[in-house]
């Protein structure tokens, strides 16, 4: 039996056909373009991702047998705003989770609404990213189109859609539209009042695991596929990677350096940030879990070498950071190419190199980039630290988990060992173990996980590292605040 795994990124789709077993058979990658019409903006065409995965899905079989393929699951990209008419058509392109457009309407949401009314109503407080303050800069500035709106959806949730005729989403997936009550795992209505909806625009709810339906005879067609495979309704990228590596059940943590950066804290019980710098969500395993999202890591070293150095050899660029190096470097980065969230919620923040003389080479800049991302994801765990949470240890997951390099920065920024599973797909393979417990291969998504994940390596942190890295944080964490009013002004001038 198979089960394909569906991880909808933000530049490319990745699909995996996984067997009973836990092994991978294939992986077929599809990208697709991202828009930025304008500075802070980014879009995409949901219309580009069905294409990819009708595209993607047959190739993916090429060489295997289709009919024994039983689920799939998704993982997709969280907070985007897709919009459907009557006639489900897609109204326009999805604004996506990283687009700062919204300050406006998050500054409406904190200040006038209230943070305490929103982390009563939602678990959560309002930032750039989040689907509520999308629906209120549409309702301000593309009336027309608000009015059109017969359903609101995430990205994954237009895949599930597409697969099934179903409008649905999942709870770990909601948890960030800032218009679910976590807690109680139903939608807020004093919050959808407030964003101008209705609950019948808004998908049904179900756990991750939970069969929707089985493919549409159209879906079954288009993609080569029998007609009673099943749907299971998936989960945000972070939860289902989140699965994909194992942190199931309450006090385990996963890092992911992706495109973003994310701490990923698991907990059986419901529990808020009491500053709400941490998100506070639904997990896929049905429980909860706490999260620090910072907008830019490993998008960070793909700009720095792609962008700046013009090559694509990021391990070459890497070689020169000798072991002798780490806990040495006297330059700072600050990693807010596209803002920040956790914990400043601060769209206006920027990017900077500080620390740079005559005589810095551009090793010693690669590196701070490293660092840099590795002090942002630590300033995530901190906040977690001071609400009493303990992190003993991390399992990691992402482009950025291949670099040996960044995995010891990353541990003894930390100061925590830090695991790489037998398996590192992340949110494609936490769709397909979803899709295995939805087709009753394995009882409980705690189960799967015991039974699938298994550690491939792990990286310890060096006492003495740790201590030179702790020096280091402690000037890094203090650059922000500095340069924060400075971000106001340039913000201004645009």
């Amino acid at each position: 039996m198979y089960y394909i795994g569906i991880d909808l990124g933000t530049s490319a789709v990745k699909l995996l056909l996984m067997d009973e077993t836990g092994r991978i058979a294939n992986i077929v990658d599809r990208e697709y373009p991202l828009a930025f019409p304008h500075p802070g903006w980014s879009e995409q065409n949901p219309s580009d991702w069905w294409s990819a995965v009708c595209d993607g899905i047959p190739a993916l079989l090429d060489g295997f047998d289709a009919a024994q393929v039983r689920g799939i699951g998704a993982g997709g990209q969280m907070h985007g705003l897709v919009v459907l008419d009557k006639d489900d058509n897609v109204i326009r392109p999805c604004i996506l989770w990283n687009d700062g457009r919204t300050q406006k309407q998050v500054d409406y949401l904190n200040d006038t609404i209230g943070t305490e009314l929103l982390s009563r109503c939602t678990a959560n407080i309002a930032f750039a990213g989040f689907t509520a303050p999308k629906l209120l800069w549409l309702r301000a500035n593309e009336p027309e189109n608000f009015a059109r709106i017969a359903k609101i959806m995430l990205p994954k949730d237009y895949i599930n859609y597409k697969l099934t005729g179903v409008h649905c989403t999942d709870y770990s997936d909601a948890s960030g539209m800032l218009l679910l009550d976590v807690q109680h795992k139903c939608w807020s209505r004093e919050i959808l009042d407030i964003c101008g909806v209705t609950e019948a625009q808004l998908p049904r709810l179900f756990e991750s695991w939970q069969p929707v339906a089985t493919l549409t005879a159209e879906a079954a067609r288009l993609l080569g596929l029998p007609a009673g495979v099943v749907v299971c309704a998936g989960a945000g990228d972070n939860a289902a990677a989140a699965v994909g590596c194992g942190a199931v059940g309450g006090g385990k943590c996963n890092i992911s350096l992706g495109t973003s950066g994310t701490v990923f804290i698991t907990s059986d019980t419901f529990g808020v940030d009491s500053r709400n710098a941490l998100h506070s969500f639904a997990h896929a395993d049905g429980g909860y879990h706490l999260m620090g999202c910072i907008l830019s890591a490993a998008s960070c070293n793909k700009w720095w070498n792609e962008e700046i150095l013009r090559t694509t050899d990021f391990a070459a660029e890497q070689a020169p950071i000798t072991p002798d190096r780490l806990g040495t470097n006297d330059v700072y980065f600050l990693p807010y190419l596209m803002g920040e969230r956790s914990p400043h919620n601060d769209p206006a923040a920027r990017g900077a190199f500080l620390g740079l003389r005559m005589d810095t080479p551009r090793a010693a800049m690669t590196q701070a980039v490293l660092e840099g991302v590795a002090f942002a994801i630590r300033d995530c765990v901190e906040i977690a630290r001071a609400q009493g949470v303990e992190i003993a240890s991390s399992t990691l997951c992402g482009g950025g988990a291949k670099s040996p390099l960044w995995r010891e920065i990353l541990a003894n920024v930390l100061g925590i060992p830090l695991t790489l599973p037998q398996t590192e797909q992340g949110p494609g393979y936490g769709g397909a173990m979803l899709a295995a417990v939805a087709c009753g291969a394995y009882p409980t998504v705690q189960a799967c996980a015991q039974a699938l994940v298994h550690a491939k390596s792990t990286t310890a942190p060096d006492p003495a590292l740790v201590e030179k890295y702790n020096a280091r944080y402690a000037v890094w964490h203090k650059l922000y605040p500095a340069l924060k009013a400075s971000y106001v002004e340039m913000e201004a001038l645009q």
